[in-house]
């Protein structure tokens, strides 16, 4: 069994390699592949690479359109950062830390645009027709959408056996014929 510390290692290794992966991917889409002049590039019958600078939060919540705004969003998301940071340093099971270290590792990559930029960019366009399950999207917040799902299900399907019903469980130990004074 591996020690908690080295579970939370390999948690911010996994945090650090999404927000590399998500950094690159950007500099991709807005570098070499030049998105922002194209505007869209077609790869599939049902998914598009697509510009969209995002100056909100997820669905576009909470538009940030002045230097206040935009400076108070950068902080809320970095205190959440910091919080999902502080809660994987308290984690102890591997599969609540992998996912804390997607959704940081995705809140890292965004919080890293909205810093140098002013919006996150977003590039994923997955649709089927003109119909769109998801607004335009990009890796970060696919990973923090799978962390959290992750916890979720996590949280929803392992449930601990509450303290009174350890204790009950405890009274009704067979009878052994002894008794103690």
């Amino acid at each position: 069994m591996r020690s908690p510390d080295s579970l939370r290692a390999a948690g911010f290794g996994l945090a650090l390699g999404v927000f590399a992966l998500d950094r690159g991917i950007k500099a991709l889409v807005a570098g070499p592949l030049n998105l922002q002049a194209i505007s869209v590039i077609k790869l599939l019958p049902f998914f598009d690479l697509r510009w969209t600078e995002n100056y909100g939060v997820s669905y576009g919540m909470f538009t940030a359109d002045s230097s206040e705004t935009k400076l108070a969003l950068l902080a809320m998301t970095g205190l959440i950062a910091l919080g999902v940071a502080v809660w994987m340093l308290r984690e102890r099971v591997l599969g609540d830390i992998l996912a804390l270290a997607l959704v940081l590792g995705g809140a890292l990559g965004n919080i890293y645009d909205r810093y140098t930029r002013g919006y996150v960019i977003d590039y994923a366009d997955l649709h089927i027709g003109q119909w769109r399950p998801f607004l335009i999207f990009n890796l970060a917040d696919a990973a923090i959408t799978l962390g959290v799902l992750i916890l979720l299900a996590r949280s929803l399907l392992s449930r601990e056996k509450p303290a009174e019903a350890a204790d009950a469980d405890n009274d009704t130990a067979p009878d052994t014929g002894t008794e103690t004074v």
